[in-house]
């Protein structure tokens, strides 16, 4: 197998509604399990806390996870979720999905690289760029 680099985000108890977000824009399949089922709530209102989320389609691989009470994940404009390819209505649809609630920082718009690019943040602080290459002219 070959090594895959996977984005992993931490929410702070709201990996469950996010990751079933992305999944209603981005399709495949979503998997979660909550620290109670994992058996390792260590107070009631860790129960329904995610201690791992994975979403797959045919394109993408994310994790995620909620962040124990007592340690807050501080977000930041260090790291942003990148998706690209040349399927431009795909990609547009999963750009305006995204954005819904959110903030378009840099609208879709073609570039001087010659594809067509955007970046937003969500509604729940994670920033995403998409870049749409520009099919071969044949």
């Amino acid at each position: 197998m070959d090594t895959v680099l996977t984005p992993y985000l931490t929410f702070n108890g709201k990996a469950a509604e996010a990751m079933k977000f992305y999944h209603s824009i981005l399709g495949g399949e979503l998997t979660m399990q909550t620290f109670a089922e994992s058996k390792m709530a260590q107070r009631p209102e860790e129960n329904d806390l995610i201690i791992h989320a994975t979403l797959k389609n045919e394109g993408l691989i994310f994790m995620a996870s909620d962040s124990m009470p007592s340690r807050q994940a501080k977000f930041g404009d260090n790291m942003h979720m990148s998706l690209g390819g040349d399927d431009a209505e795909k990609l547009t649809k999963i750009f305006n999905g995204l954005a819904q609630g959110g903030k378009v920082d840099m609208p879709l718009a073609k570039q001087f690289w010659g594809d067509t690019y955007g970046q937003l943040t969500d509604k729940f602080g994670i920033h995403w760029m998409v870049n749409i290459t520009s099919k071969p002219q044949t």
